[in-house]
């Protein structure tokens, strides 16, 4: 039965979706000057070829005051239409339909691009853009409203088969319907009727304008996650209201505030998938319109679960299809065991949105990059006999792009297991998910026949022995001994040894954070769930600072608190003398001391590049890869790897 719902038409207004599966709104920061551009077509050409039921496009700003971003499509400007009908034209030749998200984010921005005062329905800052905003007045509020239909003019006229409000995570709606930020003592303020009307003006306008024709949805957010915000009974009410003004298609849902609560919204593995089902469930219970759950759906069995269990209509399934534009496709031919997984990560999408960059995904390179032919097969006329050295990340995605042209290809690893760091970062608590990428890379391998041999040392002659016409040396990275810490001195480790279990630490736990990642804090929660008494102290002014790109930071410092790990920033390492070690406070000077009974150090590795150097010194063609280059993380070996092996001709 789950399985039929999932793949079932369903009906949205006018529009009928051939299953129940959205791509739904997210941002991509594909635009340029405020326009769509080919990116953006052929990113959701690809996922509806795919076989998503609906397209939802990022958000459309609604107007002039609103510019949180760079990268943001500004709707209200009628340059936009022709760049719309790219988009559509892209998404229709698939046969799916493709809505357009408008948005005005309100206070959730800042000033530094408009030159203009943010609006938001009451003089509240927001916490990460800190910008006090102008309270807009009755005039102002008509103007907004009014801004709303206009863009929805343009979208109607760009080809677009549906208009989807964002009133959730980020929105001047959210704004108004949230007792946090709105403090309004008019009639679009107080009682939630009140909160709501701006919203069912709004809904009343777009309707007017765009007709029985083109569908219309709402995003509401079920929980704001913060003090005194909105809660799952008054988005069930705002959701009762919507669907009596009669103009309303289907809801779509949402959790938490995207400048305060973000890391729920865009969950990382920690967080269990459907973890946002309370949401969906409970607003289908109150309303008939059709409703869409989201929440980290990682396969096409969680998605048919939810719809089994009576939770939502549709399932928003957005990593999912980002990391394999295939997801559906593969899921409705019965070959879900070909889909690459998600990883949640958040490394290259999330993370890169944050970064101002645009959108990718740490596993699949040609995310964002389609236009370009990324990851497209060309077949060679001459298959070459490639040998790549090492099953890391970078290795197997080499190996892949080669054997996919149709090269032949065999992987030497050294260990028993493929994998290289990922496999040991997936060994540590709650990163298990992160091994996906190991089992996506191996499938894949297995599907393009390439030959994968374990326990083979491989040096100079071995090379030599087996003949190769292209050598890709992927030998990954060593652990690096600082300068201060004494080679004697056992009690020294590196991160990668207790991970591994070639040492066992009890008692007092040092681990020393210089890469301000995953690796300092995962073996610290380790460590202190075998018992140990950890400290992390960092050069760093957060420990594991780049935690906050991937918006695992805050879930961290509260798994830490309840773990009694210590967090010690601004401390530099100047010496070791017996068990002491010395620290230095950067901003004031001052020393400290530690005496642990061992040090764990996350500190930057190097390259493992001497069979590299000894090939070339013989005279050999080579090329190198991932961290046998340059000590990086995942996305980067991935890229080097898919790089090189899509090279060779």
């Amino acid at each position: 039965m789950a399985e039929r719902l999932l793949w079932s038409p369903q009906q949205i207004g006018p529009v009928t979706v051939r299953n129940r599966v959205v791509f739904a709104a997210h941002l991509t920061n594909y635009a340029k000057d405020g326009l769509p551009t080919e990116q953006h077509a052929d990113y959701y050409a690809e996922r509806a070829a795919g076989g998503a039921g609906l397209i939802i496009t990022e958000e459309h700003s609604t107007h002039p005051t609103d510019w949180p971003y760079e990268k943001l499509i500004h709707g209200f400007n009628r340059d936009v239409i022709p760049r719309y009908r790219l988009m559509t034209d892209a998404v229709h030749r698939h046969g799916v339909p493709v809505f357009a998200q408008i948005n005005h984010n309100g206070g959730q921005a800042s000033s530094m691009y408009s030159r203009l005062p943010v609006w938001a329905p009451s003089p509240v800052a927001d916490p990460l853009f800190r910008e006090v905003p102008k309270a807009v007045d009755v005039a102002e509020i008509a103007e907004i409203v009014e801004s709303y239909a206009r863009v929805a003019q343009h979208c109607a006229e760009g080809g677009f088969d549906g208009i989807e409000l964002q009133c959730s995570h980020s929105s001047i709606v959210r704004g108004f319907l949230s007792p946090a930020t709105n403090k309004r003592r008019d009639s679009y303020g107080g009682t939630l009727a009140n909160r709501a009307r701006i919203l069912l003006e709004i809904v009343s306008a777009v309707r007017s304008i765009i007709g029985p024709d083109l569908a219309l949805g709402v995003r509401i957010c079920g929980d704001e996650l913060i003090e005194g915000g909105t809660t799952i009974d008054d988005a069930v009410e705002v959701a009762r209201l919507v669907e009596r003004s009669g103009h309303v298609d289907y809801i779509n849902t949402s959790i938490g505030v995207a400048t305060a609560s973000l890391f729920m919204i865009e969950a990382s593995m920690h967080i269990p998938p459907g973890y946002a089902m309370f949401i969906p469930s409970a607003i289908r219970k109150a309303v008939d319109l059709p409703v869409v759950g989201v929440g980290r759906f990682k396969d096409p069995v969680q998605a048919e679960r939810a719809l089994a269990d009576g939770h939502c209509d549709l399932v928003g399934v957005v990593r999912g299809q980002i990391a394999d534009p295939d997801f559906v496709a593969k899921a409705r031919s019965g070959h879900s065991d070909d889909t690459r997984l998600c990883l949640s990560c958040n490394q290259e999408c999330v993370g890169r949105m944050g970064l101002n960059r645009w959108l990718g995904c740490i596993e699949n390179p040609r995310t964002g990059r389609e236009s370009l032919g990324v990851g497209t097969a060309r077949p060679t006329r001459v298959p070459r006999k490639v040998l790549v050295v090492g099953a890391g990340p970078a290795g197997l995605q080499a190996a892949i792009a080669a054997a996919r042209n149709g090269h032949v290809v065999t992987v030497l690893e050294a260990s028993e297991a493929a994998g290289g760091q990922v496999a040991l970062a997936a060994s540590v608590p709650n990163r298990a998910e992160f091994g996906d990428l190991v089992r996506n890379q191996l499938h894949e391998c297995t599907r393009t026949g390439v030959a994968i041999e374990y326990g083979i040392r491989v040096d100079l002659a071995e090379v030599i022995r087996r003949d190769p016409a292209q050598v890709i040396i992927a030998t990954g990275s060593v652990p690096a001994r600082p300068w201060w810490a004494p080679p004697s001195a056992e009690w020294i480790v590196d991160v990668r040894d207790v991970i591994t279990g070639d040492v066992h630490p009890d008692g007092s736990v040092v681990v020393l954070d210089e890469l301000g990642f995953h690796q300092a804090t995962s073996v610290a929660e380790l460590l202190a769930d075998r018992g140990c008494e950890v400290e992390i102290v960092t050069p760093g002014m957060v420990v594991g600072q780049d935690l906050g790109v991937t918006l695992d930071l805050e879930n961290f410092w509260i798994r830490a608190q309840s773990k009694g790990i210590v967090q010690s920033t601004e401390l530099v390492p100047m010496g070791v003398e017996g068990r002491v070690v010395s620290l230095q406070h950067h901003p004031t000077g001052r020393m400290e001391t530690r005496k642990p009974d061992w040090l764990v150090l996350a500190v930057p590795s190097e390259p493992a590049d001497e069979l590299y150097f000894q090939l070339r010194g013989a005279g050999m063609q080579a090329e190198r890869v991932g961290d046998a280059v340059a000590p990086r993380r995942a996305h980067a070996a991935v890229i080097d790897g898919e790089r090189a092996g899509a090279a060779i001709v």
